[in-house]
């Protein structure tokens, strides 16, 4: 058997303490998720983020710095996730995008209200990425060296 990890990318994007986040379905359920996902063949992790961002939200985003690295293994389907997490700024929305399919909408929680509601999570690393962003240095992008 072949062990193949899946790279992934996610934004924290924050803006007047709430978070954006996608509201998904995920295995048929609903659930809250950052924006987030592959990374595609020949592209940047960062590409990825700004593209991905952009696909789920409609928001335009500058990459500005990253939060950290997650690993998670999926119970529901026991895929081995390596997620890299980035710190964004929103340049500019643009109402007209349509969004990527399995979207439902583009949402801003606090962390109250995600907090309140861990089971409508993704993953858990949904909100410890946000705790991370909220009490950890960010990182300069360029710790992450890419020879592409």
């Amino acid at each position: 058997m072949v062990w193949t990890p899946h790279g992934t990318v996610a934004t924290i994007i924050e803006k007047d303490g709430k978070f954006l986040l996608v509201k998904e379905i995920s295995n048929g359920i609903e659930v809250y998720n950052q924006p987030a996902g592959h990374i595609e063949a020949d592209e940047s992790v960062f590409d990825a983020a700004v593209r991905e961002t952009y696909e789920e939200t409609g928001y335009q985003v500058s990459i500005d710095s990253f939060v950290g690295s997650y690993i998670y293994k999926a119970p529901a389907n026991g895929v081995t996730y390596h997620r890299y997490c980035f710190v964004g700024s929103i340049i500019e929305f643009d109402p007209k995008a349509t969004l990527d399919d399995g979207i439902i909408e583009a949402c801003w929680l606090s962390l109250d209200e995600i907090k309140a509601q861990p089971e409508m999570m993704r993953s858990p690393i949904v909100l410890k990425c946000i705790e991370d962003y909220l009490n950890r240095p960010h990182q300069p992008l360029e710790l992450i060296y890419e020879h592409i």
